[in-house]
């Protein structure tokens, strides 16, 4: 049995450490949103807000834990962290649109439009750190 616990985690265990990570990461996301919009803030600066933070615990945690980058030279941190703030950035597009339309145009339950919003985010977010610590 732990052989096959090993085979498996040694398959699959980045993606594991990534669906962790992004999982708190996108739970950041959303108790800053709501914490922030329940005190008032428009949702677009909660979302910036949410974004800034949450990607900044994403970035070491990534860097770190899923894909085990050991780099730790000024010069590779600030180069893969512009490169996955800066790709992050793409994503907070597709996150800022979502949010637009499921709120301002359809308005729809912000808890439901946040939600799927983080799906779509969690999605594009693997494929772009893919790109920096591989």
């Amino acid at each position: 049995m732990d052989n096959r616990v090993t085979t498996i985690y040694d398959r699959y265990g980045e993606a594991l450490r990534y669906l962790v990570v992004g999982g708190l990461t996108t739970a950041i996301n959303i108790v800053l949103f709501f914490s922030l919009t329940h005190l008032g803030t428009a949702w677009f600066w909660a979302n910036i807000v949410a974004w800034v933070l949450s990607v900044l615990f994403a970035f070491i945690a990534n860097k770190k834990l899923v894909f085990g980058a050991a780099d730790m030279t000024p010069r590779t941190v600030v180069k893969e962290a512009v490169s996955f703030f800066t790709l992050r950035g793409a994503s907070l597009l597709a996150d800022t649109a979502i949010l637009f339309v499921g709120l301002t145009l359809l308005h729809g339950s912000p808890i439901i439009v946040k939600v799927i919003d983080q799906v779509v985010v969690i999605g594009l977010n693997y494929v772009f750190s893919k790109q920096i610590f591989s």
